[in-house]
């Protein structure tokens, strides 16, 4: 289900610090599909949305935290409903393979945070600290070759067209503040056309495809099982930590000082 996940371990003593390399999971799958949720919902099983993200084993990144900084004639554009956020032009890839580089080296990150109202990156950031497990979700994630490749298990979320638009249109309305009109415009011009051309035909780069997002337990337990594999070293100590669904929390082995950054 997944290429190789070996580890890059150095052992330590009270003043060395360990370094492992993280297992990177790739979720895809078209707009409003379910791949945030999917993502919550492993890490609830985890038992991870209970610990302190300081000592967190499994973190969860973003693709629309890396749209690009728009220029002042796009920016125009984006507030009436004009840009195309969906394609693949659209997203700093760049700073997401920095980004990347820097997790695998076991590096503190500092990821943007994007305002999908006023279509533009805010002042802060947020800090992700060294994880063994790393969720990145977004529409694109498998588009570009150099990204997809540095994925060691590949998540296509499959969700019905209609369930899709319905899950926009709500959400659009709701927590970004859009208009009907202007939501569905945007749908027709830009996201459903770049869904077919750049989206759906990654689908077959998936090692798994989940139907019905986060509504579907089995293939979430599968992967949290896998995921919890991983985080216990493997098949022999399984039976210590997916009895009860829950990992136990390995102390954070590296320092908070470490650097590294919709």
């Amino acid at each position: 289900m997944a290429g190789d996940s070996e580890t890059l371990l150095r052992d330590r003593d009270e003043s060395t610090t360990v370094i492992r390399q993280p297992f990177l999971i790739g979720v895809s799958g078209g707009t409003a599909s379910g791949k945030s949720s999917v993502c919550e919902k492993i890490m609830e099983k985890l038992g991870q949305n209970e610990i302190d993200r300081h000592q967190r084993q499994v973190a969860i990144l973003s693709q629309d935290s890396f749209y690009k900084v728009l220029t002042p004639e796009q920016k125009a554009k984006a507030l009436k409903g004009q840009f195309n956020f969906d394609h693949p032009d659209a997203f700093d890839n760049e700073l997401i393979m920095q980004t990347l580089r820097q997790i695998l080296e076991g590096e503190t990150v500092q990821i943007p945070v994007y305002d999908f109202v006023t279509h533009s990156r805010k002042e802060e950031f947020v800090t992700v600290y060294p994880a063994d497990v790393v969720l990145f979700e977004g529409i694109l994630m498998f588009y570009s070759q150099e990204i997809r490749d540095l994925f060691q298990m590949k998540l296509f979320v499959d969700t019905d067209p209609d369930t899709r638009l319905s899950r926009r249109v709500l959400r659009d309305i709701n927590e970004r503040g859009r208009e009907l009109e202007q939501v569905l415009s945007q749908y027709i011009t830009f996201v459903k056309p770049a869904f077919e051309e750049f989206c759906l035909p990654t689908k077959k780069y998936a090692d798994l495809i989940i139907p019905k997002g986060a509504d579907n337990l089995v293939a979430i337990n599968l992967i949290v099982q896998h995921i919890q594999d991983i985080l216990n070293g493997g098949q022999t100590k399984r039976q210590n930590g997916f009895m009860n669904g829950h990992s136990t929390p390995r102390q954070r082995r590296t320092s908070e000082s470490s650097s590294r950054p919709h």
